[in-house]
């Protein structure tokens, strides 16, 4: 049907398919739980359940991911929630860096991926920890400006101000379950339609990278390490892969690059690809993102050169 078309062209909506199919279960699923953050969690239950030190807010953060684990196609959608309801910068971020790969279900997938090694899975659990413990410092005590967009900030002081005049009106009113399912349905369906329309062009851009990209210039490029670790960052972002599934890909790997620049491929993948370049360039300003992908990428390169 399709035979007119150039094979670059069947290749690009094959791959473009193949990540949108891949990731549009874990976009629905991360607008689920950002509904019922929006529902739920109140400003006041933020400040009771953190710890006030930012050290130890960051590490709550960092460890949450375990406990409530999100893929990277979601991430962002609760992420701005997590910062509307009040979270600290440098908890939600610490969250968005390490809830994709330390989730149980990608430890298990890296661990087989790998031939049934703790190897790679731990390094991978790490670098994480480590990466977003830069990040969080770094938002904690050295970023001052805002981090979200002037409209998302003015419309987050709106809501604020209108939740607490429902609640001094409603103080003793509890919201029967299915007006509050109903307000978690709506809000999710339009974080899902606006969120979808990011993965929908990031898809698009990484399947055309994909196919037109000379990959084998890239691989025969990494003779040295550093240029080999630098070369998997540009992998992991253009190929935009979901965590469960990078694993499988970073095995294919090893044998060419070696562990180092494999283990920033599984790190940085999860954390910076070009679907969560664009969602977040939806909710968080461009300065802000420009020198958080630059501190992730540093903060990888770092690591992995010790390893």
């Amino acid at each position: 049907m399709f035979s007119f078309l150039p094979n670059s062209v069947l290749q690009m909506s094959t791959i473009f398919l193949s990540i949108v199919i891949e990731a549009l279960p874990f976009v629905l699923l991360g607008c689920l739980i950002s509904g019922a953050l929006q529902v739920f969690l109140t400003p006041e239950r933020v400040k009771r359940w953190l710890p006030k030190n930012r050290f130890l807010s960051i590490l709550t953060g960092s460890i949450l991911g375990f406990f409530f684990p999100s893929c990277e196609c979601g991430i962002v959608p609760i992420v701005h929630q997590f910062v509307k309801k009040g979270v600290p910068v440098h908890t939600a971020f610490a969250f968005m860096l390490t809830a994709p790969i330390i989730n149980p279900i990608v430890i298990f997938s890296t661990f087989i991926a790998f031939g049934n090694s703790w190897v790679m899975a731990g390094w991978r659990m790490l670098g994480s920890f480590v990466v977003a413990l830069i990040i969080g410092i770094w938002l904690a005590y050295f970023q001052k400006e805002s981090v979200l967009k002037e409209k998302i900030s003015q419309k987050i002081e709106t809501s604020t101000h209108h939740h607490h005049e429902i609640a001094g009106i409603k103080t003793n009113k509890v919201k029967r379950f299915g007006q509050q399912t109903g307000h978690v349905l709506t809000h999710s369906i339009d974080e899902f339609f606006d969120t979808g329309r990011y993965l929908i062009i990031g898809g698009l851009i990484a399947a055309g990278m994909q196919t037109y990209l000379p990959t084998r210039v890239m691989l025969t490029l990494g003779s040295t390490k550093i240029l080999a670790i630098v070369i998997m960052l540009i992998l992991a972002f253009t190929m935009s892969l979901c965590s469960e599934a990078d694993a499988f890909i970073g095995s294919s790997l090893l044998s060419l690059f070696g562990t180092a620049p494999v283990v920033a491929f599984l790190v940085f993948g999860p954390m910076v690809d070009i679907k969560n370049l664009l969602m977040m360039k939806r909710y968080f300003n461009g300065r802000f993102i420009v020198s958080l992908i630059a501190l992730i990428a540093i903060s990888v390169i770092g690591f992995t050169l010790f390893i």
